[in-house]
């Protein structure tokens, strides 16, 4: 198996098409992206014992006996905590392992990903059949979290490698896919459940084992679809910047060991951290910002979401529900738009972008919202969402610019520990600021105002952490000879016939509209029913 997953094999010979790698790590990212997705479980879940409703535990028991409690129903708060554990391992995983999966390769990290990720799906799956929670804990957000870590980096520095003239598109339609992970499964589950309920169950454990088995079947033939290009190739008839050089693009190569050692990585930390910071806390109170700033004005009456009767507050979580949605497709979109803007303006120039804009957006949003604007205001956070999905896919482009591509993925991986941090500072101060005001007796409408305004101010600070990067000093780069040894330790050598799978230009386009096929289709799926969602919105 070692030799089947060897990185010499997943060398490509001349003649290689490289528009058949961005499925392959759209067909991994699409799967891990349904941890974005993982909130459509958690109220079947929390009836899982009683099935038509919760079975409350004793008053008295703690965060561990629901650990083991087999008797009882969890609470929506404590299944949360595997969305925390999700981003927290994988930022951690892709920290530790990133150095590993240079010299392992993109697919023998893929193969991981995808064992990761679906064992944890089936303990997790055991966990709701036998009821443990700590079983649920370890499987999706441990395990499954360490699975997204490796799954999220496997393909960044081959997809840059491939497109050193379109580094930013490149890895923006692979980060695409984990941004479109959920708009697919979220559905699924969703139906899935409904198939699989009755009344002794509620449908979650085997749309659990029933997602592990598509998923690994998908990533599976992600990871053995990565090939790297032999060193020193170069895209025919082209002059990409990446390969010329310039004041802000290397075309030397800085040690991962170095590179978290330069102010420029704590620069682009700070800068990761924040916009995604901004990002994240949004995207967890979408729903319940729009129904509580706008309340019955969304269904054309003149009342505070308190006042509203159950028919129309029915209404307004679904209205509420399109805004998600509409959210979920900028967010996306936003992946390969900016990153591809980025290849002609600059990955610096770009972020500025983001932050100035983001700056302007967040502070006109209360506006619009007392305005009683909602389009507006939803085209505020349609734009901020877009800028935060382009944030995540411009930053390894960026990377590769400053430190070049030797070791892109193990530096990506490591700047991922923003993320997690992220995942920590947004929620919070989005939630507990919204608690501290209500608490003070503002209303609901105008609660999240000074929320709106410290996510400015954040984004300010981004701002000018972005304006401070420079390019690297020369001593961090590696000399030849330590960029000699690196490439050994890194097993990349030239392909020769028995050491690759031969893939003719001739051969090629009935296996790019297979793959790319196998990939589109459900994601357009998952598009046009996030779409059926945004229309009520729009109504």
């Amino acid at each position: 198996m070692n030799g089947l997953l060897a990185k010499e094999r997943t060398i490509a010979v001349p003649g290689y098409n490289r528009w058949l790698v961005p499925p392959a790590a759209l067909a991994i990212h699409l799967c891990i992206g349904m941890a974005y997705g993982f909130s459509v479980f958690w109220l079947p879940l929390s009836r899982a014992v009683g099935i038509d409703s919760p079975t409350p535990c004793e008053p008295a028991s703690g965060l561990i006996a629901a650990l083991f409690a087999r008797d009882c129903d969890w609470k929506v708060s404590q299944l949360g905590w595997m969305y925390t554990l999700f981003f927290v391992f994988l930022g951690s995983a892709a920290a530790i392992w990133g150095g590993w999966l240079e010299r392992a390769g993109p697919r023998k990290a893929g193969v991981a990903a995808a064992c990761c990720w679906c064992g944890g799906l089936v303990i997790s799956a055991i966990g709701v059949h036998q009821h443990q929670l700590w079983m649920l804990w370890l499987g999706s957000g441990v395990i499954g979290g360490i699975g997204l870590g490796l799954g999220y980096i496997s393909p960044v520095s081959t997809l840059i490698k491939w497109f050193p003239d379109r580094r930013g598109m490149a890895t923006g339609m692979a980060i695409m896919g984990f941004g479109g992970g959920a708009m697919i499964g979220a559905p699924l589950a969703d139906r899935l459940i409904g198939f699989y309920s009755g009344s002794d169950s509620v449908g979650v454990w085997e749309t659990f084992l029933t997602l592990a088995l598509v998923y690994f079947v998908f990533m599976m033939g992600g990871a053995f679809g990565y090939r790297l290009p032999a060193p020193g190739w170069k895209p025919a008839g082209t002059s990409p910047p990446a390969l010329s050089g310039g004041p802000m693009i290397t075309t030397r190569h800085v040690h991962v060991d170095q590179a978290s050692k330069t102010p420029q990585f704590w620069f682009l930390w700070v800068v990761l951290c924040l916009n995604v910071s901004a990002g994240i806390g949004v995207i967890g109170m979408a729903s319940p910002m729009l129904q509580e700033i706008f309340g019955g004005r969304l269904i054309g009456v003149d009342s505070p979401l308190s006042a509203l009767d159950a028919a129309q507050a029915t209404q307004v979580a679904a209205i509420a529900a399109g805004f998600t949605g509409l959210l979920s497709l900028f967010n996306i979109g936003g992946r390969l738009f900016w990153a591809s803007a980025s290849d002609r303006v600059g990955r610096r120039r770009t972020y500025t972008v983001f932050f100035v804009l983001g700056v302007a957006l967040y502070a006109a949003a209360p506006a619009a919202g007392h305005a009683g604007s909602i389009a507006l205001f939803a085209l505020c956070f349609c734009v901020i969402l877009s800028m935060y999905g382009g944030g995540f896919a411009t930053v390894p482009a960026y990377l590769a610019d400053l430190f070049g591509t030797q070791m892109v993925g193990a530096i990506h991986g490591r700047l991922l520990t923003a993320w997690s941090t992220a995942g920590i500072i947004g929620p919070v101060v989005v939630n507990y600021i919204r608690e501290f005001q209500l608490d003070r007796g503002v209303s609901q409408a105008q609660a999240y105002d000074v929320t709106l305004y410290l996510l400015s101010g954040l984004l300010l600070l981004g701002l000018l952490c972005n304006l401070l990067v420079r390019p690297v000093a020369d001593h961090h780069f590696m000399s030849e000879d330590a960029l000699r040894t690196e490439r050994e330790r890194a097993h990349d050598v030239v392909a020769s016939s028995s050491s690759a799978p031969h893939a003719s230009v001739a051969r090629a386009l009935p296996w790019l509209v297979l793959s790319w096929t196998a990939v589109g289709a459900p994601l357009a799926w998952g598009i046009w029913v996030t779409l059926e969602k945004a229309a009520l919105l729009l109504r």
